[in-house]
């Protein structure tokens, strides 16, 4: 499995089938997700004392990133993200 560095997160994208009047629409048809399980989460950033920050959310919680964050990466045939923590707008309880 993909092991994030620094203060990123590994994110599974959602795959959401959208469905309007009996027509399903294709996946490049639709707006990229927003949202995705978290698989998993890099050790932190270093401050500037040279100790790890750590991150906020924890592998399983669902978060919620802006439509553009992260870097996609294909890996055994799933679909992932790479985000900085940073740019994690929210998770779900």
């Amino acid at each position: 499995m993909l092991k994030p560095l620094g203060d990123r997160v590994l994110v599974k994208v959602r795959k959401e089938e959208e469905k309007i009047g009996g027509i399903v629409l294709a996946s490049n048809a639709k707006e990229k997700p927003t949202s995705g399980e978290v698989i998993a989460v890099g050790e932190g950033a270093l401050t500037p004392e040279g100790k790890r920050q750590p991150i906020d959310v924890k592998v399983g919680e669902i978060v919620w990133y802006d439509k553009y964050s992260g870097t996609s990466i294909k890996y055994d045939d799933e679909e992932y993200l790479v985000i900085r923590a940073g740019d994690l707008l929210a998770v779900e309880d």
